[in-house]
């Protein structure tokens, strides 16, 4: 019977042990679960930040990109602009080139026609000096 009561005691002894040692792994896990339960806190309050910080960059992001969406907007009608202007100064230039080539067409048929002129006024004089002398000759 003894070594029953001794078996109980070593029983009781190891149960006691192993009491004692999850008491204390129990603690340890306390003192840690609090500590993750504060850097839980301290992360949700840092999220919170990250958050707030987050929807002020997207608004400030959107009202970027509409200020870029208006001065390309801005720029594309300027560079219509231009365009036109070259456009207009294409026709302009076509149309002093064809004035320019109507001008010169037209001073080659008036210099043939001066050409003739000239031809018919020197033909005219030599005629003229012709009877002039002839008359003298006459007189003479």
């Amino acid at each position: 019977m003894i070594i029953l009561y001794v078996s109980v005691a070593v029983i009781a002894l190891a149960f006691a042990v192993l009491v004692y040692f999850i008491a204390k792994t129990l603690k340890s896990l306390t003192g840690t679960l609090n500590n993750v339960a504060k850097t839980v806190e301290r992360l949700e309050s840092h999220l919170e930040d990250v958050t707030s910080e987050t929807a002020q960059l997207l608004n400030k992001t959107n009202k970027l990109a509409e200020d870029i969406q208006q001065k390309s907007e801005a720029v594309n009608s300027v560079f219509l602009a231009v365009k036109d202007f070259g456009n207009s100064l294409n026709r302009v230039n076509q149309s002093v080139r064809r004035v320019s080539d109507q001008i010169s067409i037209g001073a080659e048929r008036q210099s043939n026609q001066v050409t003739q002129v000239v031809q018919w006024g020197n033909a005219a004089i030599e005629l003229w000096e012709n009877w002039r002398k002839k008359k003298k000759s006459d007189q003479i």
